[in-house]
């Protein structure tokens, strides 16, 4: 798992949004596909498609057929009255390393409590965990029980 790798992409994410654009491409990998997945679900972004580097598949084809080197997640950016959706994004980390979480950490933190020099999470923040279970947000995580890795934060 890449630090710079979801570092760049919190950055680039923000930087379109705050740009206006529509379209933000992003290296594939799996880390990357289920925090887009992620953000997907909890309406942040319109769309998530794979693609090359010349654009998002029109047909739906195995993404395989791609070289490695050229595979990209092309992500639809979501805007409400003209403002960007996505307002903030950025790593959760302690000196050059992840905050690692219990279960009990993990529901404090997100009902308010200051977590190992971690701010609580706010009303329409999203926090991202890497759990046994796989990339879950926070409060999924928390609904089943599990602690893990904190990964990163939007605000929207």
């Amino acid at each position: 798992m890449s630090i710079h790798g979801i570092a760049n992409v919190c950055s680039q994410l923000v930087n379109c949004s705050m740009a206006r654009g529509a379209l933000v491409s992003i290296p594939y990998t799996k880390l990357h596909l289920a925090i887009m997945l992620g953000l997907y679900r909890h309406g942040v972004v319109s769309a998530v498609n794979l693609g090359g580097q010349y654009g998002p598949h029109l047909t739906p084809q195995a993404i395989e057929t791609e070289p490695v080197s050229s595979r990209r997640l092309w992500i639809t950016l979501k805007y409400k009255d003209g403002t960007p959706v996505l307002k903030n994004a950025g790593l959760v980390m302690a000196s050059k390393d992840f905050f690692e979480m219990k279960r009990f950490e993990l529901v404090a933190l997100l009902h308010g409590a200051t977590v190992k020099r971690m701010r609580p999470i706010a009303p329409g923040e999203l926090l991202f965990i890497k759990t046994d279970k796989g990339i879950l947000e926070g409060r999924e995580a928390a609904a089943i029980g599990r602690g893990g890795q904190a990964l990163c934060r939007f605000s929207t």
